[in-house]
């Protein structure tokens, strides 16, 4: 049974749950849904190299001023390379009150791995740095 506000498998088995903790509800990059708002903390140079085609570029270090443009009311998964920065990034959510937050478990690293398809702003085939 998942918890009210939160769709989809949630991985309680994380490899950062050592890390982060249960406290921070997971999701595998095979089981991200279509309309989620993905959140991309990565910074601006792995963002360029590559990144899902519909996420949204917010820089881990810019979510506290830009807490306001976090959706509230729809799913929301945070990705970054690995897991590290985006797991950080959903343990500030849930602390500041964000029910509807998931760590992409394995980051950008598992989403590339997993066959999910990706964009680069630089012209080069998509990669993750």
């Amino acid at each position: 049974m998942h918890p009210p506000g939160r769709r989809g498998p949630l991985t309680t088995g994380s490899t950062l749950a050592g890390v982060f903790g249960p406290q921070v509800p997971s999701v595998t990059a095979t089981a991200v849904e279509p309309d989620v708002y993905l959140l991309d903390v990565r910074e601006p140079e792995e963002w360029a190299a590559g990144h899902a085609p519909d996420a949204h570029h917010m820089p881990m270090m810019e979510v506290p001023v830009r807490l306001a443009e976090v959706p509230t009311d729809t799913p929301v998964v945070v990705v970054c390379r690995s897991g590290g920065r985006s797991g950080q990034v959903v343990s500030y959510l849930v602390g500041n009150g964000w029910g509807n937050v998931r760590n992409l478990d394995g980051g950008m690293q598992s989403w590339a791995a997993s066959g999910r398809d990706m964009v680069s702003e630089t012209g080069q085939p998509a990669r993750v740095l």
